[in-house]
């Protein structure tokens, strides 16, 4: 019987978590932890990791594969010395739906005036707001992979009038899509904007204030929302906080920042037409996370292709 390679673990999450969901994967394989100093990692050939040490891949120099601890890449493909070794994306049905509730659930929140009537009740005021339906609302939504059509879906089941935009031109039943190209054109009919994109060298910064001043004023909330779990590198924190400011934008709900944790001298969190949340949209369970690289590993090992390899070149 071969023996199995060992697996690294390099993740942020609490160590008797990781421990209590090791008990369900990589059965009859050494699993290293990379936190503990003493761990020769030498003979490791798969890592699971978050925002690793950047000793990580001198201390494990015979890796095969890399399995990101979540959807985005960007930080992996930012380090120094990195293996030219496959990268896999974590995706996954818990990961998807964990995002796409957190879509709906903010897109709701402004539809029916979360932070206004948060507001009143705080200064102990008793006055009904105007609420628009969500049919008069078109939510357009930038990103169309596996997190960004979960979203699409769901919105559209609330009742929302939706759109989206990629990089090149998807067809989605029942949606109208927009490309690299029209994204004047996108931005002019949306409403409510999500951003679900990727972090590459062509969405780094990508929010900013020509992005706002494009979207559709007037439209049923009279100003235009604005909601990121992408990721917070494609915003420009200093323009958003002035659209908010100005009114060029009415509201926003931001689960990502330029940097994290967010500053408390930010003025973002005192901004009453502002939801935040610690980057906790899509939070990985870890539990599904090592039953997704353990089945991966086994088909990888019997001569399988392994699924959501990162292409380097585009960044995702």
């Amino acid at each position: 019987m071969s023996v199995k390679s060992p697996v690294v673990i390099d993740l942020k999450f609490e160590r008797s978590e990781v421990d209590a969901a090791l008990a369900d994967a990589f059965a009859g394989r050494t699993v290293l932890h990379a936190s503990d100093p003493a761990s020769d990692l030498s003979e490791a050939r798969y890592a699971v990791i978050w925002k690793p040490d950047p000793s990580l891949f001198q201390r494990a120099p015979n890796l095969k594969v890399l399995f990101s601890g979540g959807a985005g890449v960007d930080y992996i493909l930012a380090m120094a010395g990195l293996p030219d070794i496959p990268i896999v994306r974590f995706v996954d049905q818990s990961l998807t739906t964990r995002m796409s509730e957190w879509v709906v659930l903010q897109a709701l929140s402004h539809l029916r005036q979360v932070p206004a009537y948060l507001k009143q009740q705080r200064d102990h005021e008793w006055r009904e707001l105007p609420q628009p339906e969500a049919k008069d609302l078109t939510v357009g939504v930038m990103g169309l992979g596996v997190l960004g059509m979960d979203s699409v879906n769901k919105l559209k089941m609330m009742g929302f009038d939706v759109i989206g935009w990629s990089r090149s031109r998807k067809t989605v039943d029942g949606v109208e899509t927009f490309d690299e190209g029209q994204l004047d054109a996108f931005l002019a009919r949306t409403d409510i904007l999500v951003g679900l994109l990727p972090l590459t060298p062509d969405t780094r910064g990508l929010y900013d204030a020509a992005l706002f001043s494009r979207l559709r004023q007037g439209g049923a909330l009279g100003r235009p929302v604005f909601i990121n779990a992408g990721r917070g590198g494609s915003q420009v924190e200093a323009d958003l906080i002035a659209a908010l400011e100005s009114g060029v934008l009415g509201g926003a709900s931001l689960d990502v920042f330029e940097q994290e944790p967010l500053p408390a001298t930010s003025p973002l969190w005192d901004m009453e037409n502002v939801i935040i949340t610690p980057h906790a949209a899509s939070a990985s369970d870890v539990r599904a996370l090592f039953r997704n690289a353990d089945a991966q590993i086994l088909d990888y090992e019997a001569g399988q292709s392994l699924k959501h390899v990162v292409d380097r070149k585009a960044g995702y």
